[in-house]
């Protein structure tokens, strides 16, 4: 019996996202029509109360001499071109928050403590209810422990100036950025042009250590189209004054280390558990997740039209953000994230 009523239920979902589906494309195509795409109605994210980064992620400084400055003449045809992108950007982000939140609004109708289907069928999905309500991890094969005493390990490693591989590792990360300009001097002027506050990047790193750099070389050597057009700011319309690319970075790494719980003995949060079974398939696991967390923090930004004062804001919404696609249920992968579709190769 208790197989049939899973079967209904798994039909009865399946018509509910059909008939979801159907309203949300009705809604979209009204909006269209009615020339409502600039978005306005949806620019704010709801932030949970995460913690806050124990190092700024923005300097004080009063100048804005770190922003990237590009100047070229557009035609007509350029800035059709760009609001395109930006409309795609924007709804894209868009239906993949409304994707999550009907997600977790079906789960609680379906599968609430109430309802007959809850009853049969209350397995937990993420591990039992430890000490405090923190969630217990599942068992970890050899590998998924391994894997994450590798990361524990990385995120250990501060950022050291005075070492060859860390200097080294900076240079790599040039090369990326600009493969047609000549490498700097590891104290220049031009290391702010990649969004460095000073002419030393060594000094940007605080809490965000050694692995902050190698997401970054791992973003621009998996993902360059993304990692180039986020560098020069290309998508969408742009703020007077924007975030520094190479210290948001750094601290993107911070916050990905924090929501994922890495810092403690074992992960105890939905995300940090979702993010151990990615470990048995992904041995790069944590830097695909910054990659993403890179590209949907900027869509963030410019669907709120943020300036650089807000940026610790739209940081709060991409974790938030992030935090509900890892916890959907049918996602197994990296790539099962809805925002993975944000990234280009």
């Amino acid at each position: 019996m208790v197989g049939d009523l899973a079967q209904m239920h798994r039909f009865g979902l399946i018509r509910l996202y059909l008939l979801i589906y159907k309203m949300a494309s009705a809604t979209l195509r009204r909006r269209l029509h009615h020339g409502d795409v600039d978005g306005r109605k949806y620019e704010r994210y709801d932030a949970t109360d995460s913690e806050t980064l124990s190092e700024p992620l923005l300097g004080s400084s009063s100048t804005d001499n770190s922003r990237n400055e590009y100047i070229e003449e557009r035609t007509l045809e350029d800035i059709w071109e760009e609001e395109r992108k930006r409309q795609q950007v924007h709804w894209t982000l868009i239906f993949s928050q409304l994707i999550a939140q009907w997600a977790q609004w079906i789960a609680k109708i379906v599968f609430g403590s109430g309802s007959l289907v809850g009853r049969f069928l209350s397995l937990p999905t993420f591990g039992q209810i430890g000490t405090g309500g923190r969630l217990l991890p599942p068992p970890l094969s050899m590998l998924q422990e391994e894997r994450l005493r590798n990361i524990k390990r990385r995120i250990e490693i501060p950022f050291d100036g005075s070492r060859m591989e860390h200097q080294d590792a900076l240079r790599q990360l040039w090369r990326l950025a600009y493969p047609q300009r000549e490498l700097p001097p590891l104290k220049s002027e031009l290391w702010k042009e990649m969004g460095w506050q000073g002419t030393d990047p060594s000094t940007d790193f605080r809490g965000g250590g050694y692995i902050s750099l190698e997401n970054l070389i791992f973003f621009a050597k998996t993902y360059p189209e993304s990692f180039q057009r986020l560098l020069h700011k290309q998508d969408g319309t742009r703020a007077e004054w924007e975030y520094p690319f190479a210290v948001a970075g750094i601290n993107i790494s911070f916050m990905l280390a924090q929501m994922l719980d890495l810092q403690s003995g074992k992960p105890s949060t939905i995300a940090g558990i979702r993010f151990l079974g990615f470990l048995e398939e992904d041995e790069m696991a944590f830097d695909n997740l910054y990659c993403i967390a890179f590209q949907m923090m900027d869509a963030q930004w410019l669907a709120r039209r943020a300036s650089y004062m807000e940026f610790n804001d739209v940081l709060k919404s991409t974790r938030a953000q992030l935090e509900r696609e890892l916890a959907l249920d049918d996602v197994s992968s990296i790539t099962d994230l809805p925002a993975f579709n944000l990234l280009y190769k």
